[in-house]
C-alpha cells in the first residue's frame, strides 16, 4: 500500500508550508525527541507544540552518536536511550501526533534506518501517517536506497545544506529534496544562541536560486524575535533546542508539556509578526 492510499496520513510538510505562505507568514517547525522525558510524555509535548501553533513537527529517533546535536539535545537523547526508546516507539508517536492534523517528519541519523531496513521503514512510516524523513548525516549522493524507498511510498525527504555548501551542492540537494530543504544557519551543532547565523539569509537566497521551492532554517533559533527575523526570509523556522530545554528545566512532565505549548504560542506569534 502506498502512502497516498494510507488513511492515517493526513498531511505533508510541503502542504503545511504552502498554507502558511498563503497566509503571508512562515511555517513554524518544532523538533522534539521521542522518549524524553518518556515516550508518552514526548507525545504530549509534541501535541502541545501543535496546539500552540506549530505547523510541522519533527520527531527525533534517538541515536547514540548524534554528531549534529548540541549539549541540550544530547542530554535528552541520553535519557531516551536509557529508556530504551525504539523505532516502534517513534512510529507510535508519529501516529499519535499526525492524528492532530499536523505534518509529522522523523529526524534521525541514517544508521538506525539502515539497520531497521530502508524499505520496511518507509512502509511503516507511511502507514503511521508520517510525512517523511530528515537525515542530517545522509547526502543525496549516498542516498540511493532512501530515494527509491521514499519514491515508492510517496514520502518527503529532507536533506541539509550549510553556509559552506557550494552552488553545485545546493543544486543537487535541492533536486533531491521533496518537501523542503533544511538550511543550517551556521556551521556547528544545535543549540540556543544569542543570534542567528549571519549567513543564513544569503544561504536561503542561494538555495532558492539553486532550484529549491521551499527552504526552512534551523540551528540557533530559540526566541520569538529570532523567529520573526528568520521568517522574514525563509519559508519555515525550525526550533528544537529551545523546546527541549523547556522539558529539561521543568520539575514534572505536566509542567514541561505546558512550557512547550507556551513557547510554541510565542514562536507562532513571532513567525506571524514578519513584515
Amino acid at each position: 500500500m502506498s502512502a497516498l492510499e494510507t488513511p492515517a496520513r493526513v498531511g505533508t510538510a510541503a502542504a503545511a508550508i504552502d498554507r502558511a505562505t498563503a497566509e503571508g507568514r512562515a511555517a513554524l517547525v518544532a523538533y522534539l525527541p521521542v522518549g524524553f522525558p518518556d515516550v508518552d510524555g514526548s507525545i504530549e509535548a509534541a501535541k502541545a507544540a501543535v496546539a500552540g501553533g506549530a505547523d510541522v513537527v519533527e520527531l527525533g529517533l534517538p541515536y547514540s552518536d548524534p554528531t549534529m546535536d548540541g549539549a541540550t539535545i544530547q542530554r535528552a537523547t541520553e535519557v531516551c536511550l536509557t529508556n530504551r526508546t525504539r523505532p516502534a516507539d517513534v512510529l507510535r508517536a508519529v501516529e499519535a501526533v499526525a492524528a492532530t492534523g499536523a505534518a509529522v517528519l522523523v529526524m534521525t541519523y541514517w544508521p538506525p534506518i539502515d539497520r531497521y531496513g530502508v524499505d520496511r521503514w518507509a512502509a511503516d512510516l507511511a502507514n503511521a501517517g508520517g510525512a517523511g524523513l530528515i537525515t542530517p548525516d545522509l547526502i543525496p549522493d549516498e542516498a540511493g536506497a532512501w530515494l527509491a524507498a521514499s519514491d515508492a511510498h510517496d514520502l518527503e525527504r529532507v536533506f541539509l545544506v550549510a553556509p559552506s555548501s557550494t552552488d553545485a551542492r545546493l543544486a543537487t540537494t535541492a533536486a533531491a529534496c521533496r518537501g523542503f530543504v533544511y538550511a543550517a544557519s551556521l556551521m556547528g551543532v544545535t543549540g540556543t544562541r544569542a543570534s542567528v547565523g549571519a549567513g543564513a539569509a544569503d544561504l536561503v537566497r542561494r538555495t532558492r536560486a539553486a532550484g529549491a521551492e521551499r527552504v526552512c532554517v534551523g540551528l540557533g533559533v530559540s526566541t520569538p524575535a529570532q523567529a520573526t527575523e528568520v521568517a522574514g526570509y525563509a519559508d519555515g523556522v525550525i526550533v528544537g533546542s529551545a523546546f527541549v530545554q523547556r522539558l529539561l528545566d521543568a520539575d514534572s512532565t505536566t509542567a514541561g508539556v505546558k512550557a512547550v505549548g507556551e513557547l510554541a504560542e510565542a514562536l507562532a506569534a513571532g513567525v506571524r509578526a514578519r513584515s
